[in-house]
């Protein structure tokens, strides 16, 4: 008696190559997760290490630092670390909080460019990985249509 797997019943068991084709976009939308995990998780380490007084930054100690910009390193040091760990994960969450750190730091540096400096290149990164990350969990999903 062969064992079928998730969705064979109604369908029919595909062929070989099929299959193997249609696991394509779901691994590459966990590898996409798991880099963008490691770069959050260290993103979050180095706003962890700012708190901490043992960044690069060679600016005053972060106590002595304005609210507005004390306020903004706590949220990224928490926000980051969470959707990083979620993404790694590859939890809906974590990908929800991902681009929810992903837009919070575009409207931040936006809206506050003294304390969360932004450069175009940094705005075109940001983006085209929100890009990449809703084509890959687009085609991800599809893949059986």
């Amino acid at each position: 008696m062969a064992v079928l797997r998730d969705g064979e019943v109604l369908r029919g068991p595909r062929p070989a190559g099929e299959a193997r084709r249609g696991m394509r976009w779901r691994l590459l939308l966990v590898w996409l997760l798991r880099l963008l995990s490691v770069v959050w998780i260290g993103k979050g380490l180095y706003h962890w290490a700012m708190i901490l007084g043992l960044g690069l930054d060679t600016g005053p100690a972060f106590e002595t630092r304005p609210l507005t910009f004390q306020a903004i390193t706590v949220y990224f040091a928490v926000f980051d670390l969470v959707a990083g760990v979620g993404l790694w994960l590859t939890a809906t969450w974590g990908g929800v909080l991902w681009l929810l750190a992903a837009v919070s730091q575009l409207l931040l540096g936006f809206f506050f460019p003294r304390w969360l400096t932004l450069s175009p290149a940094l705005i075109g990164i940001y983006v085209g990985l929100m890009l990449a990350y809703f084509l890959a969990t687009w085609a991800a999903e599809n893949q059986e249509s």
